[in-house]
Parts: structure tokens; sequence; C-alpha cells
């Protein structure tokens, strides 16, 4: 192989190397728990793998999702893939917690990001006049996808779906001073050994050429004994 093909091939898979750590790592959390990824977030439905579903407040389902989102549905595909994947995680049909709740200072309905409700997908009137405007809360039905108002307080729902943005809107941890150390050693290594193979590959080359270069090449032949006796007696001969 020659040198700079060489060099470009250890480059080439230190490179794929580094690209496959970080595709492997995911873009989801690594938390031990199972994340679901759609669109530019990530979506983890709790107690899917239990036979028997339970039920919770809407305090309870954010406790769950505790260091996340509760779930926000912000177009019409989100809402189809909530719906549609809700089959996959639980037996039957469920009322799923929407992290929605009436903001008094703006009279509006927020999502718990502070968020405005842009896209929505309501079953019934928003606003049912037997609820208090600060215990409305919102609940999406994972047969119809369709949302309904409901209490806060009073209520509870069998669905609880955690969300948060994908690993690369989220800030990266900066890189620790011994992973730092192994990728610098590791191109050192790559670039030396390069350089050792194309050493001896030049070496290699530069001696071959050399011996060819210096082969020796006599300017005469040499008379054996008996061709000198002939030659001699030639020139006696041939003598006046």
């Amino acid at each position: 192989m020659e040198p700079r093909k060489t060099l470009f091939f250890f480059c080439s898979v230190f490179a794929l190397s580094v690209h496959l750590k970080r595709a492997s790592a995911g873009e989801c959390p690594a938390d031990g728990r199972t994340w679901v990824p759609f669109g530019n977030k990530c979506y983890h439905f709790v107690h899917g793998e239990e036979d028997q579903i339970k039920s919770y407040t809407f305090e309870a389902a954010h406790s769950h999702c505790r260091g996340f989102g509760l779930l926000t549905i912000q177009s019409a595909e989100e809402n189809e893939f909530v719906m549609s994947y809700s089959p996959e995680v639980w037996k039957g049909n469920v009322n799923i917690w929407l992290g929605m709740k009436y903001d008094i200072d703006d009279d509006t309905m927020k999502w718990s990001n502070n968020q405005s409700v842009r896209f929505t997908n309501w079953e019934y009137s928003p606003s049912p006049p037997d609820l208090p405007l600060v215990d409305i809360c919102v609940a999406l039905h994972s047969s119809s996808g369709r949302w309904e108002n409901v209490s806060c307080q009073d209520d509870v729902e069998n669905g609880v779906v955690c969300e948060t943005s994908l690993s690369e809107e989220q800030p990266r941890p900066k890189p620790s001073a011994v992973v730092s150390a192994l990728v610098i050693l590791s191109v050192v290594a790559v670039v030396g050994v390069s350089a050792v193979i194309w050493f001896l590959h030049q070496k290699h080359s530069f001696g071959s050429t050399m011996i060819t270069a210096f082969e020796y090449h006599p300017p005469f032949r040499v008379l054996d004994s008996d061709e000198s006796c002939l030659v001699e007696a030639e020139e006696t001969q041939s003598s006046p």
C-alpha cells in the first residue's frame, strides 16, 4: 500500500470511529427508561409495560416526569403520533394528561413550559362552565386523539407521557481531561504509525535504487592464461 493511501486509510478509520461513538450515544436521554424519538423531541410513556395501568392526578403525573416536561402537543402530526403509538404501550384506551393549565395572568390556556397554545384538537367546548378556570386541565383520548377539559384536582387519568428535546438542542457536557488525552494520543498514534510506514517504504525504494545505480560493471574482460599465450604467439608471428 502506498504511503499516502496508508495515511488516508488510518485517518479515515479514526474519523469513522469518532463518528460512530457520537452516533451510538443516541439523541434521547440514556437514563435507563425507554424514550421514543419523534420530530425534534423524545417521549417516555410511563408504566407502559405493566399489565394493569395505574391512574394519576395531574400533580402525580408531573412528579413522574421530574427533570423533564409533561406531554405538550404542537402540531397535528405530533398529536397523531401520540395517538397511534399509545396502543404499542398500553392495553386498551387511555386518557393521557397534557401539560396544559389555565394561566390566570394571561387569561388563557398555556403549556407547562409557559409556551402559548397554537394547536388544539378539542372534542368539546374548551371551557366547560362547571369547572373554575384555575382548575382546568386537559386530557387526550388515545382512541380518538381528541382533547377534553378535566379537573386538575379531582380527576385522575391513566396515561402519563414525559417529553424532552433531542440532545442536539441541549447543552452538551464538556469532555473530560481523560477523554481529551485519549483522543490526542489516538491522533498521535495514527500519525506515528503512518510516518513509520512511509519511512520504511521510502528506505526500501531508496535502497533498491542505490543498488541498481552502483551495480559493478567491469570496464574490460580479463583474459585467462591460454588466451594470453595465443595473443603473444600471434604478436611474435606478425613481427618482421
